[in-house]
């Protein structure tokens, strides 16, 4: 199984996502208000998109993500396949193993050199444990 989040601020205006080969469910969408945190250029209020795939190609999930991403302000999304993290900005893929410091540590440069404000490059080793949320 694959699962992650998007925020849907973060897609490119006119973008549609659409995973080939791949049926993504939807887990849950809320609202988070983000005024105390959201970098210039960033809205106050971002939709979160939690979703889950059966499908196991997660090159082509994750380029369709990198299509349809906002290259403005560092947007990326992010996911698990079993024990691999991919993070995705626009354009560009990182794929690690959860744990490997040295993976996450170039998605995080990278981040920073397209603009993702460094207070948000705090993405969760997943899965997180919704028990306690």
């Amino acid at each position: 199984m694959i699962s992650g989040y998007v925020l849907g601020e973060s897609l490119r205006p006119g973008a549609v996502f659409q995973p080939q080969g791949l049926r993504p469910r939807l887990r849950g969408v809320s609202r988070l208000d983000v005024s105390h945190s959201a970098a210039a250029g960033q809205p106050p209020s971002w939709t979160l998109v939690e979703w889950e795939t059966d499908g196991d190609d997660v090159a082509a999930l994750a380029e369709a993500f990198a299509e349809v991403l906002e290259p403005e302000n560092g947007w990326y999304a992010d996911f698990t396949a079993g024990d691999e993290h991919v993070v995705v900005f626009a354009g560009k893929v990182f794929r690690y193993r959860r744990g490997d410091e040295a993976g996450r540590a170039e998605a995080v440069a990278y981040g920073r050199s397209v603009g993702t404000p460094e207070h948000q490059l705090d993405w969760k080793e997943w899965p997180v444990d919704r028990t306690n949320s």
